[in-house]
């Protein structure tokens, strides 16, 4: 699971800008949580081959009176699930009163908490940060957020509170066949009523396997003699326990679930259609490369023009999902439940597929056969081999020239190509480009205006020589 980490601070001390900085390889998830004043953001960092999740929220005054229990709640939610609370104030207004009362405010909760003088930029951060240490948290870290400038030194320290990778599994647990699959979607949606509808018409002992509260919940079962890892983020519990009014949702839960899945059962409410939110986690599963399966739920007791209206408005508004399969299920009755195994298999299955070299260049050049990528700068683009990159989800990497003005359009034209011909359902595709480099293209450019003449000259020298040699010959 990746390692949280929350940022947590009075408004306007630079807690989204250090937010955007930490976050700059992937762009901000923004999770409409319903009932919250203010929408908290979440985002993927990563400093060399570790990454983590960030999550920035709204300000805090320090004072309970002037903070609303709904956004006191939403940070407290975050500073539960992080592994480290960077607590940012600001070095140019100083130590305040809100300052002292967030700092004893998070003291009662025994994480690792790191104080982050933002703005030290306008005189010496030592002498900025030296009245922060009143506040008891240790030595302040100093930063200017906004140019970059102390945040390295800041993830240094960071780093190492956070938990190491964990390793590579060996031997018999190298060799887990189980797919993994991640039910998720908005509240109330009913994800709690599948997968105790999955669960329950398995007969399967539910292993209550709770870790902090941070952490999803496990559940092996068996299928078909097909092993599985069930991951839900809503929390399983007895059926006579479940109230779906008040379901619990974490967004920091479901990316760490759609990380750790093989596949997504996304899960739509019929009834409501499809909110930003539910775009939202489909565009983190996307940007995962998750294979998925879209099971719109609460499809008893709709008329038809509802299941019309319903099936429009999927069409209209996720047509990128076009690789995913569609179910139209009941979890609370069961109706279209035990389908929904057979897209997860295949699913499965595609996304963890092997392809040859000659295979995949093979298929490359009946693509080019049957559509050649558009002229750049009136030259043609040239397209030579490809094989595998990885898989879940399957990479096609594609070598040639000038692959970097290669369109989006005939990127799309590809993807759409090499999962038609493989057959692959279910699952994204991403097709990478590199391209070869001319040694020499650039030694032109390392010449003086001098050197360039001289060599003209000789050119010239040496081909008069040639004109008269053959004359006299």
């Amino acid at each position: 699971m990746k390692p949280v980490i929350a940022l947590v601070g009075r408004p306007n001390v630079g807690k989204s800008t250090l937010f955007n900085y930490l976050t700059r390889s992937r762009d901000a998830l923004v999770a409409d949580m319903p009932g919250l004043t203010r929408d908290r953001q979440y985002g993927i960092g990563k400093v060399g081959d570790r990454p983590y999740i960030v999550v920035d929220t709204g300000g805090l005054s320090g004072n309970e009176e002037g903070v609303e229990s709904l956004m006191v709640r939403q940070v407290q939610q975050a500073v539960d699930e992080a592994h480290v609370v960077l607590f940012m104030v600001d070095g140019r207004d100083g130590l305040t009163a809100s300052d002292e009362a967030i700092a004893r405010w998070l003291r009662q909760h025994g994480k690792n908490v790191m104080l982050v003088v933002n703005k030290t930029d306008t005189g010496d951060p030592a002498l900025l940060s030296a009245e922060f240490f009143a506040l008891g948290l240790g030595e302040p870290a100093p930063i200017a957020a906004v140019h970059g400038r102390g945040v390295r030194s800041l993830l240094e320290r960071v780093m190492v509170l956070l938990p190491e990778p964990e390793a590579e599994l060996e031997g018999a647990e190298a060799a887990d066949d189980r797919i993994k699959v991640a039910v998720i979607g908005r509240p109330n949606v009913g994800k709690s009523t599948l997968v105790n509808r999955i669960l329950g018409e398995e007969r399967v002992v539910v292993f209550d396997m709770p870790g902090t509260t941070r952490d999803s919940i496990f559940i092996p079962f068996e299928r078909d003699s097909q092993l599985y890892t069930l991951i839900d983020t809503a929390g399983v519990r007895r059926r006579a326990r479940i109230d779906e009014a008040i379901e619990k949702f974490s967004v920091i839960k479901t990316l760490q679930a759609i990380e750790e899945a093989n596949v997504v059962i996304m899960v739509l409410d019929a009834r409501e259609g499809i909110s930003e939110q539910d775009a939202s986690l489909l565009g983190f599963v996307l940007d995962a490369g998750r294979a998925l399966v879209l099971a719109v739920n609460k499809w008893d007791g709709l008329s038809q023009d509802q299941r019309d209206n319903v099936r429009r408005e999927l069409d209209l508004k996720l047509p990128f999902l076009d690789f995913a399969k569609l179910h139209y299920i009941s979890a609370l009755h069961g109706t279209g439940v035990g389908d929904l195994f057979g897209s997860v298999k295949r699913a499965y299955a595609s996304a963890m597929r092997k392809f040859s070299t000659p295979e995949l260049t093979r298929l490359l050049e009946s693509a080019l056969m049957a559509h050649q990528p558009p002229l750049a700068g009136g030259r043609r683009i040239k397209l030579r081999y490809a094989h595998q990159g990885g898989k879940n989800p399957p990479i096609i990497v594609i070598h040639g020239n000038r692959t970097d003005e290669i369109q989006g359009s005939y990127q799309r034209y590809l993807i759409n190509f090499f999962r038609e011909q493989l057959r692959l359902e279910g699952t994204p595709v991403r097709v990478e480009f590199k391209g070869g480099v001319n040694p020499y293209a650039d030694k032109k450019n390392l010449l003086t205006p001098r050197q360039i003449h001289k060599r003209q000259r000789l050119v010239k020298h040496i081909k008069k020589s040639e004109r008269r040699k053959t004359q006299k010959r």
